[in-house]
């Protein structure tokens, strides 16, 4: 079974180096098949230049500004029978890579797999918070999951797909802009099979946007999406501020 890992990237030459080197390492200890792609969206700093010093990964470009199209035209490219979403500033945690090829090659019928962001640069009484509302969520995941039937839940930044599934729906939604992207595809990869959500699938991320937009109005634009995405099928927020651009040049 082989893996695709596609990591959207705009101008995070501080970060991508921790991800790429936490995800070969891993590629290493469990001696499995798999590529790496990193999708520059349109950088200005030496993002690129620090993605292209690790052997081994791939770098190409989508110019049309935002992550989704970044994701679409990494799948595009890809081969693997698994394509795992991850940001360039998340680290799968220990153990994550063999979590994932154990969960696919059990159950045939799991076309998706998710789990929760342990924010590395965030306070413990932050992280603490985001803890909870990520078991809160969970309740919320077993009840439109198993007892409703109408959903599943996802972390974009922390989402492996059954290839054979994503190519049935023909990809992501490009019409997302951003917010409500993860429970679009959720959405629609349950009516296809398994989308399992496990707390035990952990992946290490910045909390900067947290930060940048305060924990309370981050948190609530992304509840309020979930819940709009799923009884309304569509987003509730139809732009978002890209706490990146500050980033550049520095």
């Amino acid at each position: 079974m082989k893996i695709s890992f596609v990591i959207p990237a705009y101008n995070e030459e501080k970060n991508i180096g921790r991800c790429l080197q936490t995800i070969l390492q891993q590629i290493a200890e469990n001696h499995c098949e798999a590529e790496v792609i990193v999708v520059d969206n349109n950088s200005t700093d030496r993002t690129v230049e620090m993605a292209q010093s690790y052997k081994g990964v791939r770098v190409i470009e989508e110019k049309r500004k935002g992550p989704n199209f970044a994701r679409q035209t990494g799948f595009l490219i890809s081969t693997g029978d698994l394509v795992a979403n991850v940001d360039a500033d998340s680290m799968p945690a220990p153990g994550w890579l063999k979590r994932v090829i154990s969960e696919f090659e059990s159950n045939q019928n799991l076309v998706g797999l998710s789990g929760p962001y342990v924010y590395y640069d965030l306070p413990w009484t932050l992280n603490f918070f985001v803890h909870i509302q990520y078991y809160v969520a969970y309740c919320v995941y077993l009840l439109h999951n198993f007892v409703l039937r109408i959903n599943s839940m996802a972390t974009f930044g922390n989402l492996i797909i059954r290839r054979d599934a994503l190519q049935k729906l023909g990809g992501y939604d490009l019409s997302i802009v951003f917010y409500g992207d993860d429970t679009d595809i959720a959405l629609r990869l349950f009516s296809l099979g398994k989308v399992k959500f496990s707390l035990n699938l952990k992946m290490f991320s910045s909390g900067r946007r947290l930060q940048s937009e305060g924990i309370m109005k981050a948190e609530a634009k992304y509840i309020i999406n979930y819940f709009w995405i799923t009884y309304k099928k569509r987003p509730f927020t139809k732009s978002y501020s890209d706490i990146r651009i500050s980033n550049a040049h520095k």
